[in-house]
């Protein structure tokens, strides 16, 4: 008799420990799931990152076009400005060819 609930009770404890490993496989294929959908949502995430970040550096480009574009077009003091910038320019470009020459 005592053989039997012995065996009553390893049936037991095989049925739960199956039914506990069933409830954790599920929940791994949930958290492998979970984290597929985080895994694109982050893709996704940065392709938009990018493309604002190229948007802003074509308007930051465009922009600045504009700005010289106005102090080449503008007042006398824009004039002034632009041509201490186009000075400056050339200097830097003196300076870096010299370093080259060297």
């Amino acid at each position: 008799m005592h053989g039997l609930t012995l065996m009553s009770n390893l049936k037991e404890v095989v049925l739960s420990l199956e039914s506990k490993v069933s409830m954790l496989v599920e929940h791994l294929e949930g958290v492998r799931s979970e984290n597929l959908r985080l895994s694109n949502e982050i893709t996704n995430k940065e392709q938009a990152c990018e493309k604002a970040t190229n948007e802003a550096s074509y308007w930051e480009e465009k922009y600045n076009a504009l700005q010289m574009a106005q102090s080449m077009v503008g007042s006398e003091q824009n004039t002034t400005e632009a041509k201490l910038k186009i000075n400056t320019l050339i200097k830097e470009l003196d300076y870096c060819i010299g370093a080259l020459s060297k």
